[in-house]
């Protein structure tokens, strides 16, 4: 009797040995299979995704271009506007502009999209201050107000495109 307990042993104990070490390689090889498959997906999705936040950063800048004051003035002249209505249609302009790219927000950063923001908004700050100014007695003087402005300073834009060409840069690193 124990004479077939040790026989059964000898057979069934090398038999489990090579179970659980073909059941470890399983394993890892499964394993293996599904990081590879994860890595391939992620490549892919990259390789997808890659044009797509290109534009929207090549948007962004674009649209930065646009809204600052220096371009913004010669785009939209004043045509002896009063300071009312051409401010409204400035700042019209601008609201129009960030809406058209409001979709654009997936693609970049937290960070990026509120310098953005804040860009805008300081830039229809300049604008409303600049009508408000009593001493400001029409569109032809504010539009003077506001190049002035900027002459010894980045407009807020510039300052934006600045953050938005940094994070293009660490993006294609």
């Amino acid at each position: 009797m124990e004479s077939q307990i040790v026989t059964f042993l000898l057979y069934c104990v090398p038999s489990a040995i090579v179970g659980v070490i073909a059941y470890y390689f399983f394993y890892l090889h499964i394993k293996n299979e599904e990081k590879r498959r994860l890595f391939l997906l992620q490549k892919e999705n990259q390789k997808l995704s890659l044009p797509l936040r290109l534009q929207a950063y090549e948007r962004m800048a674009l649209f930065l271009e646009r809204i600052s004051p220096q371009q913004l003035l010669l785009r939209i002249p004043s045509r002896n506007l009063p300071k009312k209505e051409y401010e409204a249609l400035l700042v019209n302009s601008i609201d129009e502009e960030f809406e058209h790219n409001l979709s654009q927000q997936i693609y970049m950063s937290e960070n990026l999209w509120n310098v953005i923001r804040t860009a805008k908004m300081a830039t229809i700050q300049v604008i409303r201050k600049a009508t408000y100014d009593e001493q400001l007695a029409d569109s032809k003087a504010m539009t003077e107000f506001i190049f002035k402005e900027f002459i010894n300073k980045p407009s807020p834009s510039s300052s934006a495109l600045s953050h938005l060409k940094e994070e293009v840069r660490e993006f294609l690193r």
